[in-house]
């Protein structure tokens, strides 16, 4: 249906479950951050939601998307909570930089898509539902993988289960295995 702006919404509500999620918990816990990435820490120990976490290093950390566009779909974040790319410091810059890097090894190693979208959302207008926490995704590629269940029935096939994925990825990111 077209509106008198003469534009087709899209309408994507299942993006909510980002924002509900986060706001939901965070009422059932108090000490709980608000920021479900800001609940994975650089230590296992005190950490809260980290059972996807495929590596941490010092100021960063990868972590499998809970609503992934393909298999193995994975963001790389720095712990501390900050916005935008430029209000990194230089050791948060550099590891991101690092774990991508090792993440696109690994993720070919494993699974051999034929490319990847990595990128950043910055800011909320961009796209980003999370945008008070920088995160770059790294997204593999196949051909044909948006196929006609995607585009007819709305409905994302994923043939392996987020805990599968994770435990495949993090035995092969060992610092032994990159290059």
């Amino acid at each position: 249906m077209t509106d008198p702006d003469g534009l087709e919404r899209l309408w994507m509500p299942h993006r909510m479950t980002y924002v509900r999620d986060a706001s939901d918990e965070k009422a059932a816990d108090p000490d709980l951050p608000a920021c479900p990435f800001c609940r994975i820490t650089p230590d296992p120990a005190t950490s809260h939601d980290d059972g996807l976490v495929v590596r941490r290093g010092e100021t960063a950390y990868a972590v499998l998307n809970l609503y992934p566009y393909n298999p193995g779909h994975l963001m790389v974040l720095p712990y501390r909570h900050v916005a935008d790319y430029t209000d990194l410091d230089d050791a948060e810059t550099a590891e991101i930089a690092q774990l991508t890097k090792e993440a696109l090894v690994t993720i070919r190693r494993v699974s051999q898509p034929h490319a990847f979208n990595v990128g950043l959302n910055l800011g909320s207008a961009s796209g980003g539902s999370l945008a008070g926490h920088l995160h770059q995704h790294v997204v593999p590629r196949w051909a044909g993988d948006a196929n006609f269940l995607m585009v007819l029935a709305g409905t994302k096939m994923l043939p392996q289960l987020l805990d599968d994925t994770r435990d495949l990825l993090a035995e092969a990111w060992s610092p032994g295995n990159m290059p």
